[in-house]
Formats: structure tokens, C-alpha cells, sequence
């Protein structure tokens, strides 16, 4: 399993090039990823991967899209971590940069960020270790809500934010902050969605030829196909589950590529139709 690469899968929608990046793995609890799923329903699908602390490895991938002569970063990664915290989650790999460099991009290249959300595993590699944007050129762009959500003081929120690093960017942020569905470059446009946080996007690149969504941490993994699988992350659930029925029938219905943010061996796949629900068909899995 490749741990902080570019990932080796590509695809050309017609005017528009997509790359898979990924800036390393963690483990996390598979309880806490399943959320309210019985065990006995999801454990055979990670019984291999199964930790003795009863972890599943979650990757941390990104996209560079090149779209109307501008390169645009979806997701950032997790970034610098303290050796004590990359110890206790077993990160494995490296910055999104490391990746990026395999395909000979520098950061200061990078003409637009955009992030699905500011948990700190999507929106910690916009900083390096020393307090300087990793993509000095790049406007950083979230939902205006997820703003507003990051830096609440609220003990249950808060707890997935990297708050103090968030402040400090606070006017960078605000700057480029968005208000609901709009398309930043001709063919790239963010959705929101809430659900999994209070302000959740999705990025959806529309080429002549094919539609790419990257549904962040509405389908972190496969198995998030079924809009009732939801996780304790998710902070407002049962809007994640009306959004992601809206979304999905839309994917399998127009037949568009989907990238799972955290999944590790099958990335990118497509959604179709399960009764009243969807599955996911991984494509082929990227050397």
C-alpha cells in the first residue's frame, strides 16, 4: 500500500486532467468509522486490516486537477504532526508536497486550494510545522459556514479542529470563503452538503467527457454507499443521510467517477443503483 505518493491513476474528462495524491495513512477506530452499523454487519468487510486495538487504516487522499490553465489542490492531508501524536494514530508517509514533487509541482504552483471540510486530517497540510502556507499563491476555499463551525468554542465541535492554526489564518480563510454552490473555475464547482460537519462540501469537476465528484467524508470509504452508514463523526447524521441519497442517486444516475477521501485500496469507483440504496464498484485499484 503506497503511503504518500502520487498514486498512479489519472483521468482526462475532456479539458480537464484529475490525478490521485495521497499524503499518507492513520489508523482510526473502526467502531467510531462505522457508527451506529452493528459490528456484526461491518466487521467482516476490514477483518483484514483489523488492528489489536480494533484500528482501520484510513489514507489521506487528494486531488490536483488542471482545469482552464490553473492547478487546483482538493484536500491538504494531515501536514506536520507532533511525534507523539503520529505515533498514537501509526501515521505512515509524508506531506501532500511529496507527492506533488513526483509529479514536478512545487507548492508555490498551486493557483487554488479547496477543501470538503477543516477537520484537521483534510485542512492540516495548508501549514507547515514552522507556521507558513505550504501554497503561498493558492486562495483557500471553504464553505463560509465551516468557517464560522471550526472556530465555535464549542467543546463537541471543536474537538476535530485544529483551532489555534485556524485562527491564525482566519482573514486567508475568510478571504476566499464561499456561500453556498458556486463555481470557482469554468468546470469546477464546490456543493454543499453539511452533514458530516456544518459546513461540508464536495467538489464536483465537469469535463466534456466524464464528471468527477470527490465526495469527502460524505463516502469516506466504500461502504458509506449505503446512505443509512454513517459515522460518529458526523455531526449532524441525518443530514448526511438525506444529502448523500441526493448526491448519489445524481453519481449513479449520470454515472460520474467518486473518490473516497480515506480509502486506501480503491479510491475511485462508481455508484450504482442497490434496491433503494447504492453500492460502490471500485475501479481498478492504482499501482
Amino acid at each position: 500500500m503506497t503511503d504518500a505518493v502520487a498514486l498512479g491513476w489519472s483521468a482526462d474528462l475532456g479539458g480537464a486532467t484529475v490525478r490521485l495524491l495521497r499524503a499518507g495513512r492513520f489508523r482510526t477506530d473502526a467502531g467510531a468509522l462505522f457508527g451506529p452499523v452493528p459490528r456484526v454487519l461491518w466487521e467482516p468487510l476490514v477483518r483484514d486490516e483489523l488492528d489489536e486495538l480494533d484500528r482501520v487504516w484510513v489514507a489521506a487522499n487528494c486531488l490536483l486537477v488542471e482545469i482552464g490553465g490553473r492547478r487546483v489542490l482538493v484536500e491538504s492531508g494531515l501536514g506536520d504532526l507532533e511525534p507523539a501524536t503520529a505515533a498514537r494514530i501509526g501515521f505512515e508517509g509524508s506531506p501532500v508536497e511529496a507527492a506533488l514533487a513526483e509529479l514536478g509541482v512545487r507548492p508555490a504552483e498551486i493557483d487554488l486550494v479547496v477543501l470538503s471540510h477543516l477537520h484537521a486530517d483534510h485542512a492540516g497540510g495548508i501549514v507547515a510545522a514552522d507556521g507558513e502556507l505550504r501554497f503561498p499563491s493558492a486562495p483557500i476555499v471553504v464553505q463560509a459556514t465551516e468557517l464560522v463551525v471550526a472556530l465555535r468554542r464549542n467543546p463537541r465541535l471543536a474537538a476535530a479542529y485544529d483551532q489555534p492554526r485556524l485562527r491564525a489564518l482566519r482573514s486567508r480563510l475568510e478571504a476566499a470563503a464561499v456561500d453556498g454552490e458556486i463555481e470557482l473555475v469554468p468546470g469546477l464547482s464546490v456543493v454543499p452538503t453539511g452533514g458530516h460537519s456544518g459546513g461540508h462540501q464536495v467538489v464536483v469537476v465537469r469535463g466534456r467527457d466524464a464528471t468527477l465528484c470527490f465526495a469527502g467524508d460524505l463516502a469516506p470509504r466504500p461502504w458509506a454507499a449505503n446512505p443509512r452508514w454513517i459515522t460518529t463523526y458526523d455531526d449532524f447524521p441525518l443530514t448526511s443521510v438525506a444529502r448523500k441519497v441526493e448526491l448519489f442517486r445524481r453519481a449513479a444516475e449520470e454515472g460520474w467517477l467518486v473518490v473516497c477521501s480515506h480509502e486506501p485500496e480503491a479510491p475511485v469507483g462508481r455508484l450504482v443503483r442497490d434496491g433503494d440504496r447504492f453500492r460502490y464498484e471500485g475501479l481498478d485499484r492504482p499501482s
